[in-house]
């Protein structure tokens, strides 16, 4: 079970530190999007301030999943991102879906194997 929660700790973090980081410092090519997908992409980028705020979350989250550090505050802000990301290849473009279902996946797993730091959670009503 070690070498799984491992595997998808540094896979996920792989995966967000380097496609975080390409946002600002292009080294892998990306094809320009076409249709309802290059719009919805496009409106992120053209509100100024979106992108840039989730590829930060995604480079600055991915470091610290490959570090180790802060495990479930951190499955817990990218767990919307991974979400999003199988969403959007699903309904707007399925070539990257199987990345997309193995983000999913090893997030999963990762949430699965930190469930005892989430039980405060779900608390339906707190004495405050």
């Amino acid at each position: 079970m070690k070498t799984v929660v491992l595997v998808s700790r540094m896979l996920l973090g792989v995966i967000f530190f380097v496609f975080g980081l390409n946002a600002f410092f292009p080294f892998i090519p990306v094809p320009p999007l076409q249709g309802m997908a290059g719009n919805f992409v496009g409106a992120l980028v053209q509100s100024g301030y979106f992108f840039p705020f989730l590829k930060t979350l995604e480079t600055v989250g991915g470091l610290l999943l490959i570090l180790g550090l802060f495990m479930p505050m951190v499955l817990v802000v990218l767990f919307p991102i991974t979400l999003n990301i199988m969403l959007f290849h699903l309904f707007l473009g399925l070539e990257g879906m199987p990345i997309a279902i193995l983000m999913l996946l090893a997030h999963l797993m990762l949430l699965y194997a930190h469930k005892n730091y989430y039980k405060g959670l779900f608390v339906m009503k707190t004495s405050v």
